[in-house]
């Protein structure tokens, strides 16, 4: 099969490239003589995703196992390909390197095994590409990730492809950031090779091009003029301002103080009201609306969901507060729904709910817990993560207490209640708390701050690749150890907390189905 090449070729890419080989050492040739010359000797290493790597070796109990040459860095690192060779372009600055060795990629526990091979890296389309194994296919130059080729090639940032999202299984990698990239040269050729490769450690530094954009660029010279004509004006302003600050003092304090200032706030009290934003985990929602669960979100009883399978916003807050103490205590009312694995008509595979909501902080630091719902076993009260906000004080104004992007781990009884199939210290999405000390006080964005979405279902294809369908990608879609109609929401939450943890596409087959394809 041919490889497929992006043919639309950055100006950036092609000089760092040209900068990475020494291409200026060959700039003295002739047109003529401009030609493509070989390369041996690199070696590429990438880790696809961490959380990919973490979800295969943990949660799906897989085992990825190099082969060929190829080799994995200790403690479920990156892996590195070798014995590069290909060529570099000296007109076109067009670097193409395909290396050595092969990565097995298996679970039985959720019944995936694919084979990468043949992997190549091409500056000029700024992409990964690889053969994949599935199912005894093979597709030859699957793009994987595009690249941002820097001049240096090590740590160059990388973002998954859709088919990318296919191989590995989540829709929800589409688009993502991936594992950074570093191509490097570790053998250099023999003095018979007819490449001029002795002057390329000291070219790429000296490169006409990177010298010429610094000197040239008219920022340095902009910078020094600006400052000093920015400074001497705030001088000539400072007169001005001490010759009225003994007048101005006098009456502003005296007209704030005798007039319409509001009364503080009381330190401590009930709360009036108040909203708690979260979006539980940005992947989790992905994979309930995206191809291999098919389902979808549904915010109720208050609750509202941000546009786009956003985050949602729980309102009507009822607690109590201690400025002084730096105590909060707040409950709120809403649900949300996660219905996916739709098996008949009304029966779904996956079915779990969220309801009561309630966010404590005590100096800084606290919990979040909620009454969990999975295909009709409620348990109620679950500490799902512990909080960590950014400041230790609570501080009320306009009678409003708002802390914000509250950091939200998850906790060993969490994970418990979710069956131990992840661990604790999951990282979930952050939470938003605005609470209000008083009835007539504003809250922040009327209905909550958290994309002031209008709530109701989130479902359909969102984020769906177009021929992922269940069974027949061969990523991560094979089913869990189906457990009946009986399941207790132990198992359900464990599945869950798969997708929660690691983003990944895993089949929640909680009651036994045959097959995941339409």
């Amino acid at each position: 099969m041919p490889a497929r090449r992006r043919r639309s070729t950055a100006i950036a890419a092609a000089v760092a490239t040209a900068a990475a080989l020494g291409a200026t050492a060959l700039t003295g040739a002739t047109s003529a003589a401009a030609a493509e010359v070989p390369l041996t000797g690199y070696e590429l290493t990438w880790g696809i995703k961490e959380s990919y790597r973490t979800y295969v070796a943990t949660y799906a109990r897989g085992t990825f196992t190099p082969a060929d040459g190829a080799s994995q860095a200790a403690g479920n690192g990156a892996f590195t390909f070798v014995n590069g060779t290909g060529s570099y372009d000296s007109t076109s600055h067009r670097m193409e390197i395909g290396f050595e060795g092969s990565l097995a990629i298996e679970s039985k526990a959720h019944g995936f095994a694919l084979t990468l091979s043949d992997v190549k890296f091409d500056s000029a389309a700024a992409e990964i590409t690889a053969d994949v194994t599935r199912g005894g296919t093979t597709e030859d130059d699957v793009p994987l990730a595009t690249v941002t080729v820097s001049r240096s090639m090590t740590d160059m940032a990388t973002e998954l492809t859709e088919k990318a999202g296919e191989v590995f299984g989540s829709a929800s990698y589409a688009g993502a950031a991936g594992d950074p990239l570093t191509v490097v040269q570790k053998t250099k050729p023999t003095p018979t090779d007819p490449t001029p490769t002795d002057p390329e450690p000291t070219e790429p530094e000296p490169t006409d091009p990177e010298p010429t954009d610094e000197p040239t660029s008219p920022e340095p010279t902009k910078e020094p003029t600006k400052e000093p004509t920015d400074e001497p004006s705030s001088p000539s302003q400072s007169p001005s301002p001490s010759q009225s600050s003994p007048s101005s003092p006098s009456p502003s304090p005296s007209a704030s103080t005798t007039s319409d200032a509001p009364a503080p706030a009381p330190a401590k009290g009930e709360i009036a009201d108040g909203t708690l934003g979260w979006g539980v985990k940005e992947s989790f929602r992905s994979y309930v609306v995206g191809p291999v669960a098919k389902g979808k979100v549904t915010a109720s009883a208050g609750a509202t969901q941000a546009s786009g399978n956003g985050a949602f916003t729980f309102t009507d807050a009822s607690g109590t507060y201690d400025t002084d103490a730096g105590t909060l205590n707040a409950s709120f009312k809403g649900a949300v729904n996660f219905k996916g694995h739709e098996e008949s008509a009304g029966e779904y595979g996956l079915d779990l709910t969220l309801t009561d909501l309630e966010a404590t902080l005590d100096g800084g630091t606290g919990k979040l817990s909620a009454d969990v719902d999975s295909l009709g076993e409620k348990s109620e009260d679950v500490v799902l993560a512990t909080l960590k906000a950014k400041s230790s004080a609570l501080t009320a104004k306009d009678d409003v207490i708002t802390v914000d992007d509250v950091a939200a781990t998850l906790t060993e009884a969490g994970a418990k209640a979710f069956g131990d199939f992840y661990t604790a210290g999951t990282t979930l999405d952050p939470v938003d708390l605005a609470v209000a000390l008083s009835d007539d006080a504003d809250l922040p964005g009327g209905t909550g701050g958290t994309g002031g979405g209008t709530g109701g279902t989130t479902g359909g294809t969102g984020g769906v690749i177009g021929s992922t369908t269940g069974s027949t990608t061969g990523g991560l879609n094979g089913a869990l150890a189906s457990t009946g109609s009986d399941t207790p929401v132990a198992a359900v939450g464990g599945a869950a907390a798969a997708a929660v943890a690691a983003g990944a596409a895993v089949v929640f087959a909680l009651r036994r189905r045959s097959s995941t394809t339409e």
